[in-house]
């Protein structure tokens, strides 16, 4: 059960994006338009983030523990002192997935060529 009333979190964003984008955006030039772009793209993020987060988040820590590894700085450590070499193509393979994961939240069209 959610503990707030409608909206949600994620409406509320999208409405403060689509907002900007149909009455700020293209009412304003110059540096407020450019600002008003980046606070665009920031809520677009955030958007995908509350769409995919919880989820990629389970998956982040499955992969972590798929390396045996409790958290990302551990990963690191292994990774730098060699211990996961005979494990290189694996360990590319889940850092790659990862990678991808925090692209689709930044910016999906980044991974259009990928």
């Amino acid at each position: 059960m959610i503990p707030h009333d409608m909206p949600t979190s994620r409406e509320l964003v999208e409405s403060v994006r689509e907002w900007l984008e149909r009455d700020v955006l293209t009412g304003t030039t110059g540096r407020l338009q450019f600002h008003a772009r980046v606070a665009i793209n920031v809520l677009a993020m955030v958007e995908r983030e509350l769409e995919t987060g919880v989820v990629q988040a389970a998956t982040h820590q499955a992969r972590l523990d798929q390396l045996g590894c409790a958290d990302e700085a551990e990963l690191a450590a292994r990774i730098r002192s060699g211990e996961l070499d005979d494990r290189a193509a694996e360990v590319r393979e889940l850092v790659w997935a990862s990678v991808r994961d925090k692209l689709s939240v930044a910016n999906p069209k980044y991974l259009a060529g990928s």
